[in-house]
């Protein structure tokens, strides 16, 4: 089940705070502060801010445990990785996505088994996937427009040029 989350994604600061929870599970202030003095060099105030906003987004939810909070994630990290991901892949040009997950593949230190299962992957879409990819940037009737003014552009700078 995916959880969409309306308050926004999560930034690379509140990342580093959620990784450590998926990773212990629900976690004491104090541990997630020392975690992180020692992981970022990070103040305790930093941390404290960045727990109250991932609370405040709904992706943590902190139960009081004497004078301490237990910060619990409402979101698995597999779907906020989804999330990311799809909100990414929704920002950029359709016709760039392939381009994209390229780069990933040639940079990102994937395992066999991560090689394995894209290549499977790969292998069970090609037969399906189209030719090409059309751009989804502007909609169609606003290019023919787009196109009348570059040769505009270029008409002006022949008559500057003569």
């Amino acid at each position: 089940m995916e959880q969409k989350l309306a308050a926004g994604l999560i930034s690379p600061a509140e990342w580093e705070i959620m990784r450590v929870i998926w990773t212990l599970g629900p976690t004491k202030t104090n541990i997630i502060v020392k975690i992180m003095q020692n992981k970022k060099s990070w103040k305790v105030s930093t941390i404290k801010t960045l727990l109250a906003r991932l609370t405040r987004k709904g992706y943590l939810n902190p139960q009081k445990i004497g004078r301490e909070f237990c910060y619990h994630a409402e979101i698995k990290e597999n779907e906020a990785i989804d999330q990311t991901i799809k909100e990414f892949f929704n920002d950029i040009c359709a016709m760039k996505a392939g381009k994209a997950i390229n780069y990933l593949i040639q940079n990102v230190t994937l395992s066999k088994s991560d090689l394995k299962t894209l290549n499977q992957t790969i292998n069970q879409r090609f037969d399906d996937a189209p030719e090409s990819i059309p751009c989804n940037c502007v909609p169609k009737q606003y290019r023919k427009m787009a196109n009348f003014c570059v040769s505009e552009v270029s008409t002006v700078k022949k008559n500057r040029e003569n």
